[in-house]
């Protein structure tokens, strides 16, 4: 598998709710995914995408309603999951690229619904966690939301949150200014495309 150090995509996915338990029957589906591939030289955000997924075993609650904005409607108008995946796969080469997200939450909710549903997982294995990452550069004693480290970097909230795209972008700038700040600690090691090995 080749890897792709160009850009890394941002995930953040929403699913379907409830304030207590799931209705008997039900259980929680993925019915958003948002994303945004940061460009890593330049970190640039270069997209900002929703796919909107339809559940097949659950339906919007008028609690995810109220956090995520998304309707029945919206939700019925979607794709199926397997066709999600595999506009990852292709569109955005999520094998060979390095994927983050804030938090372990949508890793697991994508290994989950896949396994549960035997649509092939589209992700190769390189993750990051975007929130024990901010976690651990700012020396903090505990994660903390999105809309905290954002605060914390004085960065505004752009768009709305608890909708896939727009947290997905806010991730993205917070991860861009994360690299931001390795780079500026990195020893000068030549050129761009100098060559550091070829350690798997």
């Amino acid at each position: 598998m080749s890897k792709k150090l160009d850009q890394i995509l941002v995930i953040d996915l929403e699913a379907t709710c409830w304030e207590g338990k799931p209705p008997e029957g039900m259980r929680s589906e993925i019915i958003e995914i948002g994303l945004c591939p940061l460009e890593l030289h330049t970190g640039r955000r270069l997209e900002k995408r929703s796919l909107l997924v339809r559940p097949i075993a659950s339906t919007i609650s008028p609690f995810c309603t109220q956090l995520t904005t998304l309707t029945q409607a919206d939700v019925d108008a979607g794709i199926p999951f397997t066709m999600a995946c595999e506009i990852l796969r292709k569109e955005y080469l999520t094998r060979d690229r390095v994927w983050a997200s804030f938090g372990d939450y949508d890793r697991t909710m994508f290994q989950e619904q896949c396994k549960l549903t035997g649509v092939t997982y589209p992700f190769g294995p390189r993750h990051l966690n975007v929130k024990t990452l901010f976690a651990l550069s700012r020396g903090l004693p505990a994660e903390i939301g999105m809309a905290g480290a954002l605060e914390m970097l004085e960065l505004p909230l752009e768009g709305t949150h608890h909708r896939g795209h727009d947290d997905a972008w806010n991730i993205a700038g917070i991860l861009n200014h994360l690299i931001a700040g390795l780079r500026g600690r990195m020893p000068n090691l030549g050129t761009p495309n100098a060559q550091l090995g070829n350690d798997e």
